[in-house]
């Protein structure tokens, strides 16, 4: 939740032009180590690589675990973007350390958000809104596809222009807030109102 309340502090509408582009750089710089450090707790978290089933070779790769190893792939992504960002001063180092990793973590993440909805229906409903988890899933899938719009938004021309500032920054905002709820709605806080269901 801090990592993403930094994402999303740092591309709140007017705080670049209050703070600077160095603050807005150390915000996600900080918060991309508290996503890593989610990321690598969750995948510690998901359980084994494999489980038994009845068909093919008998073993398959756990999609909880795919949705983690690959989310938190995407995380380790994020720091060599954020960290490249506070020294890339040149069109090839924005493009190269901070653009194309920043992409590659968003696809990641998008592609984790997607396994993360598939494991959840393997061992749920689809369509349970009475389930915390089920709304940490859906609301984590609209991040990851919001931080994979701000991709888009924050390519990098070769004359050094963004492709869509404002589309890079809302994806970004938009993104970090759902990443923030996603987090928020399973704390374990919650248990006091709802009995049974764990997180």
């Amino acid at each position: 939740m801090i990592g993403s309340a930094l994402f999303a502090v740092s591309a709140a509408p007017g705080f670049g032009n209050w703070a600077g582009a160095s603050a807005v750089n150390l915000c996600c710089f900080i918060g991309a180590w508290f996503f890593t450090a989610a990321g690598l707790i969750q995948l510690i978290l998901s359980g084994p690589v494999t489980t038994r089933v009845d068909y093919g070779n008998g073993v398959m790769v756990r999609a909880d675990w795919l949705a983690a190893s690959t989310q938190s792939l995407g995380t380790v992504l994020f720091n060599v973007s954020t960290t490249a960002a506070l020294t890339a001063h040149s069109v090839v180092s924005q493009r190269d350390f901070v653009w194309s990793p920043d992409a590659g973590g968003s696809i990641a993440f998008l592609l984790s958000g997607f396994l993360a909805v598939r494991g959840y229906r393997h061992a749920n409903r689809l369509f349970d809104p009475n389930s915390r988890s089920w709304w940490s899933v859906m609301i984590n899938l609209v991040g990851c596809i919001a931080f994979g719009v701000a991709a888009v938004g924050a390519y990098i021309s070769q004359a050094g222009v963004t492709a869509d500032a404002t589309l890079a920054n809302s994806g970004t905002f938009i993104g970090a807030i759902c990443f923030f709820l996603a987090s928020f709605v399973v704390l374990p806080a919650w248990d006091r109102s709802t009995s049974g269901e764990s997180a």
